[in-house]
């Protein structure tokens, strides 16, 4: 089956709101092994939404819709799909009461246009919003469907995973399951090549295909099956086999695309009990507002320092003055005493620091642009890598950051 999906709203075309409902759209079809090969966004403007609509309809199978289902004389997204199918429009009481019960929960008065929400398309399957005003649809008409579903995310989102993907994955007769195989320090076409007997040849039912982001590359294990039990049961070993083949380059296993490797740095610290602080120069407190994102992180994130000025290097980390003198703040020197002095001082297990040059001026020429130096301090001693980055200032700050990261990571693994 293939879909498409419409996004309705002047404010998407405008850039005041991102349209993040297809991409999440996009991710749940797919584990249901629907295709979706177009996607549209539309302002509210009568004739285009009936184009737009209407040339979906033209050529995909399901057709869904997202915003256009509030009071306002401009949310005909529903009246537009049911002339398209030949539909009349009805009047559903029960709809109605639930949008007077919402406002009534509020303690406010339900306006009168509200109404235009409780009319739907003849036969129509209606998808009561428990996080909202706005009812979705769901129209069966002449071998389509259209769905049509309200703008909010957090409402959207609710709407289809409850009421709709359960009846598209009874049409599909079976679902699509994945597992993200996350790593980091390989490239995307070291990663393919190691991994060529799965990308290339199905095996077992099993697909394999690499991708890559900012300095990480993953690979999609996906199965399909009767259900997403009999998927993943034919799923997991080619992970085990995978995950034994790539070895510590893997950070995550996850069953979405989504993650990331302060996710994997928090977890490994909070599972063992440890503590980490940090002493940033280039990366300005990115590693730590990164491991800030991790829930439950605060048992974990002993101290952190923007460690710009030399004079904060030396009162928070003890560097030495003849090291700023001799090597300067941006050395391999330089980046193990911040390490080791912050360490020290501040009783973490794990003490990371940055030192580099983000650019765009700066640089020269024994110490260009992108230069950077990451250490981590554990028990064990002091690790020092360097980086030789290339790109915008704010890229260098982000590979950096991930590499500190990753460096936590290993470190909380190790102990």
């Amino acid at each position: 089956m293939i879909a498409e999906i419409v996004a309705i709203g002047t404010e998407l075309l405008m850039g005041q709101i991102l349209d993040t409902d297809a991409q999440y759209l996009s991710r749940r079809l797919q584990s249901l092994g629907i295709s979706v090969y177009y996607h549209q966004t539309v302002g509210d403007n009568p004739q285009r939404m009936r184009d737009t609509i209407a040339l979906a309809l033209s050529r995909s199978d399901i057709v869904i819709t997202t915003g256009g289902l509030g009071p306002t004389q401009d949310d005909i997204s529903k009246e537009i799909a049911a002339q398209l199918l030949g539909l009349e429009m009805r009047f559903d009481e029960a709809s109605w009461q639930a949008i007077r019960g919402y406002f009534d929960r509020l303690g406010r008065e339900c306006p009168e246009n509200n109404r235009r929400q409780a009319m739907f398309a003849e036969g129509a399957t209606i998808l009561p919003n428990g996080c909202g005003t706005a009812p979705g649809c769901m129209i069966e008409q002449g071998g389509k469907v259209v769905v049509q579903l309200p703008g909010p995310p957090h409402e959207m989102a609710a709407m289809f995973d409850g009421q709709v993907y359960p009846r598209l994955a009874e049409m599909t007769g079976g679902c699509i399951a994945s597992r993200y195989i996350r790593t980091y320090g390989i490239g995307e076409s070291h990663l393919a090549q190691l991994c060529a007997k799965w990308i290339e040849h199905e095996t077992g039912g099993v697909t394999a295909a690499p991708y890559c982001s900012l300095g990480e590359a993953q690979l999609r294990i996906t199965a399909r099956g009767e259900s997403e039990r009999e998927a993943l049961e034919k799923i997991e070993p080619v992970v085990k086999e995978v995950k034994a083949l790539l070895g510590d380059y893997v950070y995550a296993v996850l069953p979405t695309s989504e993650g990331s490797m302060e996710e994997a740095a928090g977890r490994a610290l909070t599972e063992k009990g440890l503590t980490v602080a940090t002493a940033e120069s280039c990366t300005g407190g990115l590693v730590a507002a990164r491991l800030v994102n991790y829930p439950g992180i605060s048992s974990a994130l002993h101290e952190a320092h923007v460690t710009y000025a030399n004079e904060a290097k030396v009162k928070y980390c003890g560097v030495k003055e003849e090291t700023l003198a001799r090597h300067g703040a941006v050395s391999e020197e330089m980046a193990r005493e911040m390490a080791e002095g912050l360490r020290a001082r501040s009783g973490a297990d794990i003490a990371v620091a940055t030192t580099g040059i983000a650019g765009p001026g700066g640089g020269t020429e024994t110490k260009p642009v992108g230069l950077v130096y990451v250490a981590c301090a554990d028990r064990d001693g002091v690790c020092v890598q360097k980086l030789q980055l290339t790109g915008s200032r704010e890229r260098i700050r982000n590979l950096s950051a991930l590499r500190a990261l990753d460096m936590i990571r290993r470190a909380a693994i190790r102990a």
